[in-house]
């Protein structure tokens, strides 16, 4: 195992207002004194109601908002800002449609101002993710799986230390989803890169994670923590994924946290 390019990230005592439409004058606390530390190389999922600030906080990690207080560490750095060391894949691959396979995996590359050094490493992603045969197709060509392969391989080009994953998967149908979830644990398996995975989805959760974080419905506090034990490969349908499942549902519903939370 390689995580010398992982960092580790920790998230303390984070609170994040918004103000209300129509209402300048009042605010609304989205997320509430947020604690949390993820080892470098893990992979772990945040899970919650929506509305309990899940995407505001993958924001405040990625440097694209900033905190009310509290303040977050990549290592031992404060986040300031964006940067590529913080990679972001988000639901919608957000690809450019007027650019090949190559061409928008080399994007970031291009808008750091390093492609000519580093343009020997996009053969080397493509292959990571399976497309080498599809490098000058245009993203009207591709299926919904193959368009976030492109995104998960154009995030990971810039080598983050931290992999940053807003609902990637929740677009596609439940077969695709599936076989996506094992290509993003080979992807991290392969690169050892430390994950942060923003999920509706139980089954994904614990297939996928080393641990998860329960947040409670709004204001978003952290609820619970669940170390996630199973050896992998993980079997979807053994007694004790199956017990896990249960156990985590129940929790959800018992807290009045089902929201629309899915299995």
């Amino acid at each position: 195992m390689n995580v010398a390019a992982a960092s580790a990230l920790r998230v303390h005592e984070v609170r994040k207002s918004f103000a209300v439409p129509d209402a300048s004058a009042t605010s609304r606390l989205a997320v509430d004194g947020i604690s949390f530390s993820i080892a470098a190389g893990d992979l772990v999922s945040l899970v919650g109601p929506s509305g309990c600030g899940k995407s505001t906080l993958l924001r405040l990690i990625a440097g694209l908002d900033f905190p009310d207080s509290g303040e977050l560490l990549v290592d031992e750095e404060k986040i300031l800002g964006p940067s590529a060391e913080r990679g972001l894949v988000f639901q919608d691959p957000n690809l450019f449609p007027w650019l090949t396979v190559r061409r928008n995996i080399e994007a970031g590359l291009v808008a750091r101002g390093v492609l000519h050094e580093k343009r020997h490493e996009v053969d080397e992603f493509m292959r990571l993710v399976g497309l080498g045969a599809f490098s000058s197709a245009y993203p009207h060509h591709l299926s919904g799986g193959m368009s976030q392969r492109v995104a998960l391989a154009r995030a990971l080009i810039n080598h983050p230390k931290v992999l940053l994953l807003d609902e990637p998967l929740g677009a596609l149908d439940a077969f695709t989803r599936m076989r996506m979830q094992d290509e993003v644990l080979r992807l991290w398996e392969n690169r050892r890169t430390t994950m942060f995975l923003v999920t509706h989805d139980i089954d994904e959760a614990i297939y996928m994670s080393d641990r998860i974080i329960i947040m409670t419905p709004p204001p978003g506090r952290i609820d619970r923590e669940i170390d996630i034990d199973l050896l992998r490969p993980r079997d979807r349908t053994s007694e004790s994924f199956l017990r896990l499942r249960s156990q985590i549902l129940e929790h959800l519903h018992f807290a009045g946290k089902a929201g629309d939370v899915s299995a």
